[in-house]
């Protein structure tokens, strides 16, 4: 039989324990933090870093490798624990070494372009006659067999391009969007393509596969395009709002290659600026002889025995909690046209902030506050997912590995350098009270509301998916989705230096109260251990 400790021991036991932590929304304390995160936040650095310095951050390529060990002697300096990376299976990485396209008749101009994404480079600089291609079913190859070689060729139609009139700059506030936000919408119920429909997908697909590999065969030079066949764009976070896409030298490459080295490789291409792609288009319609220079040049990166993809991870340990983990992440790596500020080094950079701000303080968390920068996400959460599943899912049993227990939550950044005004629930309507109460001291900053909305498409995802309390912030969109995201003008220079730093406020008001709470944040539904 245990026996009971003195009394006086029972005191210091319980003072110590005080002193090491702070109730979860102890105001004392929530002040501080915001204090420590606003008047010497160092956000707007570390995007500045992660942006001019090592972006572009693309998964498999040397430079998120470099933003990664930059990271974690970031961690290391504040005196955070358990700094390391893990690696996991991707593919070959890829890097933009440069480009240049030139008109040369009937008048020289330099045109704004970019290769598409894994294009393979051409032999140096390359002369050639622009060529117009119209494939639109098998039949119409034959009509070109033997003339693509060496020539520059375009395939798709003069595209409209109109003035700024739709939404460019989206915000919550402007418009009936916080009253979408709160309410979950209609669950539809899954609409089967008909056999018709399903016979047309492939019958196109194939076509385009086709289509690639005749290029190939009859050595065309180089494909130009010039992107999608509008300019709208949904707004994001699934609301039924959209954006006008900017144009104007404003380019979304597509793909033109693949990360799978033994996939067929495509001829060199290059998504141009709209507003060029036409002109070349109506010279050729119009009967003009058009020729160009284009130099396209890049680097593709085999994979190694341990794996071109990387997650950065580091810890805030807990004290009598601390095998509970409240997990704090954002995706490090981004595309490869331009440098990646909005998406993500500001979410990245954010998070980054939050567990300085509190290691800052030598503030104690009763649970581990774990921050975690991913690698993949833009090719669909691979990091993420590779780490629910070396950690807490296993997959082919289906079911949960025994850590999934210990995670509390995982709050997660992703869209853009706007201001966060609320939380996405996920579903989980249990939560939300507590999201409200650790929301409230935060109001005079934009926090606004805890939605029972679920989202997707980013690396909350992964942990929902398991079962596991995953969320994303709401955030401002800005010129997210018309401007920035995935574009070659996601630089620096957009990037809104209070939101962000408002961003990393709020990331660590959440992960210590999430840390410090009595109660941990309920589960939206049971996990299901058998098929």
């Amino acid at each position: 039989m245990r026996r009971p400790l003195p009394l006086t021991a029972l005191l210091l036991v319980l003072a110590v324990t005080l002193g090491a932590q702070a109730p979860a929304l102890d105001p004392a304390t929530i002040a501080r933090l915001r204090e420590e995160a606003t008047t010497r936040s160092q956000v707007y650095e570390h995007v500045w870093w992660l942006s001019e310095v090592f972006g572009p951050r693309v998964t498999g390529t040397p430079a998120l490798t470099r933003a990664s060990e930059w990271a974690m002697q970031k961690f290391r300096d504040w005196g955070l624990a358990n700094v390391h990376q893990e690696r996991w299976t991707f593919g070959q990485g890829w890097t933009i070494n440069g480009f240049a396209a030139t008109m040369l008749t009937p008048q020289p101009a330099v045109l704004i372009g970019a290769p598409r994404n894994y294009s393979p480079s051409t032999p140096g600089p390359i002369t050639g006659d622009v060529v117009a291609v119209h494939i639109d079913r098998q039949g119409d190859f034959a009509k070109y067999v033997g003339q693509l070689r060496g020539k520059i060729v375009l395939m798709q139609p003069v595209r409209p391009v109109r003035m700024l009139e739709g939404p460019v700059i989206l915000r919550m506030d402007e418009g009936n969007w916080w009253t979408e936000a709160a309410n979950v919408p209609q669950v539809q119920p899954p609409r089967l393509p008909t056999p018709e429909e399903r016979a047309e997908l492939e019958t196109r697909q194939a076509l385009a596969a086709a289509t690639r590999a005749f290029l190939v065969r009859e050595e065309a030079a180089v494909l130009l395009e010039r992107g999608a066949d509008d300019d709208l764009s949904a707004g994001g976070s699934d609301l039924s709002w959209e954006t006008q896409r900017v144009d104007g030298g404003t380019i979304f490459p597509g793909s033109g290659g693949s990360r799978d080295p033994q996939l067929p490789v495509q001829v060199p291409s290059a998504t141009l600026a709209v507003e060029h792609y036409n002109r070349l288009v109506r010279l050729l319609e119009r009967g003009q002889a058009v020729r160009m220079t284009v130099n396209i040049q890049t680097t593709f990166h085999p994979e190694g025995a341990e794996g071109n993809g990387l997650n950065t991870l580091a810890e805030i340990p807990g004290t009598d909690l601390a095998h509970e983990v409240v997990i704090v992440g954002a995706h490090m790596d981004g595309v490869p046209y331009a440098t990646g500020a909005t998406d993500n080094a500001t979410g990245t950079a954010a998070m980054m902030e939050a567990v300085r701000a509190i290691q800052a303080l030598k503030l104690r968390p009763r649970r581990t506050i774990r921050i975690a920068l991913w690698g993949g996400e833009e090719q669909g959460l691979l990091g993420s997912r590779a780490y629910v599943a070396r950690h807490y899912w296993d997959a082919a049993a289906k079911a949960p590995r025994p850590d999934h227990a210990n995670v509390v939550a995982y709050f997660n950044l992703d869209n853009g350098t706007g201001r966060i005004r609320g939380i996405w629930g996920q579903g989980n309507t249990a939560a939300l009270p507590m999201f409200e109460e650790w929301g409230a001291p935060l109001k005079d900053l934009g926090w606004r509301l805890a939605s029972p909305r679920r989202v997707a498409a980013t690396d909350h995802s992964s942990f929902d998916e398991v079962g596991l309390p995953g969320f994303q912030f709401i955030q401002e969109r800005l010129e997210y989705n018309s401007r920035s995201h995935h574009s070659n003008m996601d630089t620096f220079d957009r990037v809104q230096k209070a939101d962000v730093e408002q961003q990393g406020v709020v990331a660590a008001v959440f992960a210590w109260s999430a840390a410090n709470s009595p109660e941990r944040l309920p589960r939206r539904t049971p996990v299901r251990t058998t098929p």
